[in-house]
């Protein structure tokens, strides 16, 4: 499969600016079996090649289905070409890409632009379970605007370290692997910071943190390290560093590509962040089908992304 996709943005305007060549990557992906029926799981299907949408044979609602039904592009009208561009600019751009740069680029709406990047966020979200082990460092950050860029009248407001009224988030990375975890979190108390802790760190690891007095207490469970930041960042192995590097990537995107991301988005960047630094190691070509095969199972509608539809579950 990886032999067929392009190696640059260029190769792969042009390899996918044929709808043959979407439809038979899409297939590949999603269907290395052949092609079953989203509906069913029938394998007994024809192909309406003048559509390139499916029949199912078996009797049941919505016989016919496209590469688009049951992932994250289904009810696009947006080709699948276009999809694509947007995709491996998503998956590729370190700093990411703004919704009115795709919006140029593809000759799209702003809104349009930014529906599709939402979508393809949550075909980044792995979902992973795997629990990090080994060296562990934990930190977390405050997402929000510079206290000089405020209104006097909200400026007041701040105490402390500056965090009031800020989006606290946590990360926790594998110094061996380099995989990082990354969660928007309600705020910086030991149960909140200590919970997502034990939820993806295996019992018994080394675990770095600074002196924050939420962490106090994880020599139970864990082998805790603290380093004073008071003090020195760095002593020997202990230190926070890595995580800290992770942060400046974020916060470089956030304040320089998106500039405002309300908080009840946060976690659809973070996802977007974390994909490019869990992958950062493989070329274009393999990030960009690590997140096409992503897309399949998801669904993001329009009403749940801006917060209408009040029954549809959290995709996070």
């Amino acid at each position: 499969m990886n032999a067929n996709i392009p190696k640059t943005l260029n190769e792969a305007i042009r390899h996918f600016a044929d709808p043959d060549n979407c439809l038979k990557t899409t297939i590949a992906l999603r269907w290395p079996n052949g092609v079953t029926c989203p509906t069913c799981g029938s394998k007994e299907v024809t192909l309406l090649s003048t559509r390139h949408v499916w029949k199912c044979k078996s009797k049941h609602p919505k016989q016919q289905f496209s590469a688009k039904v049951g992932s994250v592009f289904e009810d696009s009208p947006i080709g699948l070409d276009k999809w694509f561009t947007a995709i491996w600019l998503m998956a590729n751009c370190k700093n990411g890409v703004s919704s009115c740069e795709i919006a140029r680029d593809l000759g799209v709406t702003q809104k349009t632009a930014w529906f599709m990047l939402h979508r393809i966020r949550l075909a980044m979200n792995t979902g992973s379970f795997e629990k990090l082990t080994g060296e562990v460092e934990a930190d977390e950050t405050f997402i929000g605007g510079l206290a000089r860029n405020m209104h006097k009248n909200k400026k007041v407001k701040i105490t402390g370290t500056g965090g009031a009224g800020k989006a606290v988030v946590m990360g926790l990375v594998d110094r061996k692997s380099k995989q990082v975890r990354v969660v928007h979190v309600p705020n910086v108390q030991r149960d909140t910071l200590q919970t997502q802790v034990r939820k993806y760190v295996q019992g018994g690891s080394y675990v770095f943190t600074d002196a924050w007095l939420g962490y106090h207490g994880l020599d139970r469970e864990y082998v805790h390290n603290v380093i004073d930041h008071a003090e020195a960042y760095v002593q020997g192995n202990v230190h926070t560093n890595t995580i800290e590097n992770f942060w400046s990537l974020l916060k470089r995107g956030l304040k320089g590509t998106y500039v405002s991301v309300e908080p009840f988005h946060l976690f659809r960047y973070l996802d977007e962040q974390a994909f490019r630094y869990n992958n950062r190691k493989t070329d274009d070509g393999s990030r960009f089908v690590e997140t096409l095969a992503g897309v399949t199972g998801k669904r993001l509608t329009y009403q749940h992304l801006t917060g209408k539809d009040e029954s549809a579950s959290a995709l996070s």
